[in-house]
């Protein structure tokens, strides 16, 4: 039963400091209270103290002489440099203590031996105390509870075969941030509890006898390794997370024959190819086979085989020139496969494999398919997609194929499943008949004209057309997505209402316009449930009230920044905010000169001929907050800034009209 204590409690800590902290019968914080000594009192039965972000430098007995029940202490950034040897001999009870950003590269050799008397500690933190090997293992070595320990951002060049020999019970050790070149052998095989080990951001050039068959999360990013090898046991691997990516891997790694790996993160390296013959890697071949050791096979297709449970793939930022789909076929269990940012040029350089008929794409005969469900293949030079490759993708549902150079296909026929004459062609890529398809990212292809029914009989729920200027979309572009729509995306297309027409998108949620040429959105929204509308930077001067009264029951949030509205038609406001829904940053014009004199004030005081509830408290009030701005244009801008106070009715978010 956890008993509060009164909340706050002033405790007298030295001299000439008094703090208050937030004290139960079990936790203490004096966090960032600006601290040079440590509390005196910090009271009795408490189990968890936080001390970190202060100025404290010395930890002695008298400190720590009554917190003989303390489990967890946090000393996390302060200038701790001085540990006496018995100032934590009373802390019998304690399993977690944070050092990290301290001083304790100061005295190492004596504070460790204070150390010596935590048997029970579990956690021990001294990350960023520019520690050395030596150093550190001054304060764990005889910690022989330890389970989990953090060295990162320190000074670590060399791992000595006998710095973790006094804590044997380690699970987790993390060594990333440091300068690490070497790593002795058998410094880690003695841990036989250990689970994750980081060396992030280190100095490693090669891992030639990976051994760990315990470990289970390795994590070996921004290295500078040119291979991984591991060597063969009767022992089965562990391993599931192995994270390789940013250092200077020209070949994939040679990973252990049974393993659980299920985690591949290969990217930012410098991988020309999958295949075993390819020329681009001959050169290297040479170089790894003098490096490599002899019982090490190089058959890149029987290390595919090694990877039948892996679901997560990541090629990204390498420098593929060819879809690896023979490699790929023996990865069973892939599920999410990303090869942004390649050099891949055409998928269809690679034969398809066999089994499937190259005349009648998506035919495939036994397993000859992969079992992709996300594919990522953004930032490539990809001109067409072949006709086969969603046939050998047939449980794919997620595809981004953002900034190549793709072309659609035409198709002539909504009813009538036939290859477009360009697909077959080559030229360009058909994306009918596809049923699992359902989120897809054709933006930043350069595409200047979409095609109608060129979505047949695919169920997309997400499209991006973004970026791609000067888009052609007539409305029966979209014609087939009516019942399955829900995010679309045409950002940046410098469209204008003349070329963009939209069907009646019953379920259509989310809709980005932004960074267009509209004059008025298409007709064809006032049948969509919208709850996010984005339409920033377009020429819109005013919302069609029937599309806003049916929004009005939908909607959530409402971008309509950078847009010239008319100050004299407002009416859609009215309507908008009565729903409650977030709009921001509206900006409106007036003409110079209105018909028979009607005043400016009287056109931004009213919505719709009606008197505004903004000029409801006084006229004066609202002149006040005008303020005219001449242009040479036909129009005189005017910055308006409606508060709660003078219009509560077009107070919609944080509204600013001009």
């Amino acid at each position: 039963m956890r008993v509060i204590m009164p909340p706050w409690l002033c405790l007298s800590c030295s001299q000439s400091d008094r703090l208050w902290l937030w004290e139960s019968s079990v936790q203490v914080s004096c966090r960032g209270l600006g601290l040079h000594t440590f509390p005196e009192k910090p009271g009795h039965g408490v189990k968890q103290l936080d001390l970190s972000n202060n100025f404290i430098q010395n930890l002695t007995e008298s400190c720590t002489s009554q917190l003989g029940q303390l489990e967890h202490l946090n000393m996390r950034f302060n200038q701790l440099e001085t540990v006496s040897e018995m100032a934590l001999a009373h802390l019998t009870h304690l399993h977690s203590l944070l050092l990290a950003s301290n001083h304790l590269d100061q005295n190492y050799f004596a504070n460790g031996r204070a150390f010596r008397s935590l048997r029970n500690l579990k956690v021990l933190d001294l990350s960023a105390n520019n520690l050395d090997s030596d150093m550190a293992a001054c304060y764990f070595s005889n910690l022989t509870s330890l389970k989990k320990l953090y060295l990162s951002w320190n000074k670590i060049t060399r791992l000595p075969r006998a710095i973790f020999q006094g804590t044997l019970k380690l699970r987790e050790i993390d060594l990333s941030n440091n300068y690490i070149m070497e790593i002795e052998e058998g410094t880690f095989e003695a841990l036989t509890g250990l689970k994750m080990v980081n060396l992030a951001m280190n100095s490693l050039h090669c891992i030639s006898g990976f051994s760990l068959t315990q470990l289970q999360v390795l994590n070996l990013s921004y290295n500078a390794l040119e291979f991984f090898v591991t060597e063969e046991r009767k022992e089965l691997y562990r391993l599931q997370v192995l994270d390789l990516s940013h250092n200077n891997l020209i070949y994939f790694p040679e990973l252990p024959k049974v393993h659980h790996l299920t985690h591949l993160n290969l990217s930012n390296n410098a991988m020309v190819s999958l295949a075993p013959t390819s020329t681009n890697t001959a050169e290297f071949r040479l170089w790894y086979d003098e490096m490599a050791r002899p019982n090490i096979s190089w058959n890149i297709y029987n290390a595919a085989a090694r990877l039948s449970k892996v679901t997560d793939l990541d090629l990204s930022s390498n420098l593929l020139h060819l879809f690896p789909i023979t490699f790929l076929l023996n990865l069973n269990s892939l599920q999410n496969l990303n090869m942004a940012k390649n050099c891949l040029h055409n998928l269809s350089v690679e034969s398809p494999p066999a089994g499937i008929d190259s005349k009648e794409p998506g035919l495939i005969d036994g397993n000859a398919f992969l079992s992709v469900l996300s594919l990522d293949l953004q930032d490539n030079f990809i001109h067409s997609l072949p006709r086969w490759f969603f046939g050998i993708l047939p449980k794919l549902e997620k595809i981004d194929l953002g900034s190549n150079i793709i072309q659609p296909c035409e198709s002539k026929n909504v009813n009538k499943r036939e290859i477009p004459a360009g697909a077959q062609r080559g030229n360009c890529t058909s994306f009918c008949d596809i049923p699992q398809l359902k989120y897809l990212s054709l933006r930043r292809n350069n595409i200047v004209r979409l095609y109608p029914y060129m979505f047949s009989q695919t169920s997309l729920i997400s499209l991006d057309l973004s970026e791609n200027e000067d888009l052609f979309m007539p409305k029966r572009a979209l014609e087939g997505l009516e019942s399955s729509l829900q995010k679309l995306f045409l950002r940046g297309n410098q469209m204008d209402s003349n070329n963009t027409e939209l069907p009646c998108l019953k379920m259509l949620k989310i809709l980005d316009l932004s960074d267009n040429k509209l004059s008025l959105l298409p007709p064809g929204l006032v049948c969509s449930p919208l709850e996010n509308l984005d339409i920033r930077n377009n020429n819109l001067q005013a919302l069609e009230k029937p599309a806003t009264v049916r929004w009005s029951s939908s909607l959530n949030h409402l971008t309509i920044a950078g847009n010239p509205f008319s100050c004299c038609a407002l009416s859609w406001l009215e309507v908008l905010q009565a729903a409650s829904v977030s709009a921001w940053e509206c900006r409106c014009c007036v003409p110079k000169e209105f018909p028979g004199g009607f005043p400016i004030l009287s056109c931004l005081c009213s919505l719709n001929g009606s008197p505004s509830p903004a000029c409801s408290t006084s006229s004066s009030a609202c002149e006040k907050r005008v303020i005219l701005t001449e242009t040479e244009g036909l129009f005189t801008e005017l910055f308006f800034s409606i508060s709660q106070e003078l219009s509560p009715a077009l107070s919609i978010g944080k509204l600013n009209i001009c």
